[in-house]
């Protein structure tokens, strides 16, 4: 399937990843794009989308949530067939409209990642482990430099539910924490949010790697617990 260069509009620098999911949706949605056309290579889509890769995967890993978009071995990502469940899947409109739904956002935070740093504990290898310790430590260099440290919190959460060994609920945090990206980046910029981020995330890592799950459920949610209000002030 072939695109025209200057199909897409250029992606302002909000909402970057819908922007680029809600395009790419209405050309699946207008027939342009059919079930079975395979997208461009993502280096391609990011330079017509001018955004960066990551954001790029992003968009792709919504429409995939809600069923518009199939990763095929050897051939990249395909448009998919929509069911009737895709086109009435609740978590569309959530993609494309969160900051209504931020405070439910942050209730599902707090149901789902304690437990996951309690599973962590218990299923981390090594490597996750040695992974973990890089992120906090770049955390660390950024904050004391200034820096928001964007990247590195949305990583540590993404290190924690890869460590639990569930890869639905990771597929499933993946996206939801990315919603969370703007807010999470007004709140890093709150007086003292930097440091306490970093406080929580050392704490949450010495619980894992002591394997004491009790402890990593508490210092997820403890963590979590003392963000929420700060995030919800900032929208």
């Amino acid at each position: 399937m072939n695109i025209p260069k200057g199909e897409f509009e250029p992606v302002r620098k909000t909402k970057v990843y819908e922007q680029v999911a809600h395009q790419l949706q209405s050309y699946i949605r207008s027939g342009r794009l059919k079930p079975g056309d395979k997208l461009p290579p993502e280096r391609e889509l990011a330079e017509m989308f001018h955004v960066s890769r990551d954001s790029l995967r992003d968009g792709i890993r919504a429409l995939e949530l809600v069923g518009l978009v199939e990763p095929r071995q050897g051939e990249g990502n395909v448009v998919h067939e929509p069911s009737a469940d895709s086109l009435i899947n609740p978590l569309t409109a959530i993609l494309m409209n969160q900051r209504d739904v931020v405070g439910d956002l942050l209730e599902f935070r707090r149901m789902i990642e304690p437990t996951l740093a309690g599973r962590a504990a218990k299923n981390a290898s090594p490597e996750d482990l040695a992974y973990m310790e890089d992120i906090v430590q770049r955390q660390k260099e950024k904050v004391d430099r200034g820096e928001l440290a964007i990247d590195e919190d949305t990583e540590f959460h993404y290190a924690i539910a890869r460590a639990a060994k569930n890869s639905v609920v990771l597929k499933v945090l993946d996206v939801f924490m990315d919603l969370l990206r703007e807010s999470r980046e007004k709140s890093l910029q709150v007086q003292g949010r930097l440091q306490k981020s970093l406080d929580g995330h050392r704490q949450i890592l010495h619980a894992i790697q002591r394997r004491d799950s009790a402890g990593a459920e508490n210092a997820m949610r403890r963590h979590i617990e003392r963000i929420e209000s700060i995030v919800l002030d900032q929208i």
